[in-house]
C-alpha cells in the first residue's frame, strides 16, 4: 500500500509543479520589454482600444521621431485598474485625438509604448497611471 501512496503523492506534486510553473512563466517582465526611466510622447489618432485583462492595448496612428506615420501599440493597465479610476470601454473611442506618454519598447522599430499617461485634448480627459508619478 505504501508504494501506491508514494506514487500518487509524487504524481500529484509533479502535476502541481508543472501547472504552477506554466502560470509563473506566462507573464512577461515589463522591464525586459520597455525602457523604464525614458519616456516618449506621441500625438495622433486612436484606432483601437482593446479592453481586457491582464493588460489593455491601444493602437494609435502617430508620427515617429522622423515624422513618418506609424501604428503605435500601447500596452496599458488591466481593465479592472482602468475601471477603478472611472475609465470604461467607451471612454476612449476610435477617432479620438490623443496624446500618449509612455516608456518606449526596447526594439525601436516595433513602435511600442508602456502607457504612463493618455490625454484627450478635446475635452480635457486625462488618465495617469501610478508609474507616471515617478517621472
Amino acid at each position: 500500500m505504501k508504494p501506491r501512496l508514494l506514487i500518487l503523492v509524487s504524481l500529484t506534486a509533479l502535476t502541481l509543479l508543472t501547472l504552477g510553473g506554466s502560470v509563473t512563466f506566462a507573464h512577461h517582465s515589463a522591464a525586459a520589454t520597455y525602457i523604464h526611466g525614458k519616456s516618449v510622447k506621441i500625438e495622433g489618432t486612436l484606432k483601437e482600444f482593446i479592453w481586457r485583462n491582464p493588460h489593455s492595448f491601444m493602437k494609435v496612428q502617430a508620427p515617429d521621431e522622423k515624422g513618418e506615420m506609424q501604428m503605435w501599440v500601447i500596452e496599458g493597465a488591466a481593465a479592472a485598474v482602468f475601471a477603478e479610476q472611472g475609465v470604461t470601454t467607451n471612454t476612449l473611442r476610435p477617432g479620438d485625438h490623443v496624446i500618449v506618454t509612455g516608456y518606449p519598447g526596447r526594439i525601436e522599430e516595433d513602435h511600442r509604448l508602456l502607457l504612463l499617461i493618455v490625454e484627450r485634448p478635446s475635452d480635457g480627459f486625462k488618465w495617469q497611471g501610478p508609474a507616471a508619478a515617478l517621472q
